[in-house]
């Protein structure tokens, strides 16, 4: 028995040496295998740098548009020859000029308005279906009301016979608001009444027209220089007892009102 125990542990010396032999061999190549993977790493393979190619050429091309499109919107120097006149030259600068006064023959004498010597008359409309002409006629009120003058406003939305009436006066069919009239003589439109106010002209012959007690208003009409006609209480129809009917009133507009008697005769 003693020496079949010495027997196994004879044959048993080799195989644990053989074994652990090769384990130390196995684990001397992977560390050599690491080592070279590190040393000198494999290159990227094809199926991984194709990607990173493709990206690179799409930001390329994006950046090409992109400065395509700033080519279309920067404006490119122009070389324009030497005789050629420059920006600023071929555009100049408006140079305001003094107006005429009404002396010096500012106004057309052609045009008058017979019968308002001794007023100011301006033609206007209140409603604003056009936001500039609306803009242009309540300026023009204000620029008068600012001197407290009294001022004949003749509105074509509340009358169309005013409309028909400049439309003879000026010669022209389609006529542009406002019109202003100065003693019977024609001045001109919003335009030339506000530069006359810039330069002080306007305030030189507006100086005869007596002023007005700050905060008047007509009680009548309230400046509006209309009221409803009294005749037909602004519904424009009579009744006639010798007919037994109903007919158009004539003292009144086409609606139903007349000028203000307190403020307009």
């Amino acid at each position: 028995m003693a020496e079949s125990g010495k027997n196994k542990t004879k044959s048993s010396s080799p195989s644990s040496g053989f074994l652990n032999r090769s384990f130390t061999m196995h684990a001397s190549m992977a560390e050599s295998k690491v080592h070279l993977f590190f040393k000198n790493p494999p290159p990227l393979s094809h199926n991984r740098a194709a990607p990173l190619s493709k990206f690179h050429n799409s930001i390329d091309s994006v950046k090409g548009k992109v400065k395509k499109l700033r080519s279309l919107f920067e404006s490119k120097p122009s070389t324009s020859s030497p005789t050629s006149p420059s920006p600023k030259e071929s555009c100049p600068k408006p140079v305001l000029r003094p107006t005429k006064s009404i002396g010096s023959g500012f106004i057309n004498p052609t045009i008058r308005l017979p019968g308002t010597e001794d007023r100011i008359v301006v033609y206007l409309t209140s409603l604003r279906g056009i936001r500039r002409t609306f803009e242009d006629c309540y300026a023009v009120k204000m620029i008068f009301r600012g001197f407290r003058l009294w001022v004949d406003e003749r509105d074509i939305s509340m009358d169309a016979a005013y409309k028909k009436e400049l439309q003879n006066i000026l010669k022209v069919k389609n006529v542009t608001l406002p019109q202003v009239f100065i003693k019977g003589k024609y001045i001109g439109g919003a335009d030339v009444i506000k530069s006359m106010f810039e330069m002080g002209e306007l305030a030189k012959i507006l100086d005869d027209f007596p002023r007005r007690q700050p905060g008047f208003a007509c009680n009548a009409c309230g400046d509006v220089r209309f009221v409803p006609c009294g005749n037909c209480s602004g519904s424009r129809k009579v009744f006639d007892d010798d007919e037994g009917s109903l007919k158009r009133c004539f003292e009144c507009n086409e609606n139903g009102l007349i000028r203000c008697p307190g403020c307009c005769d």
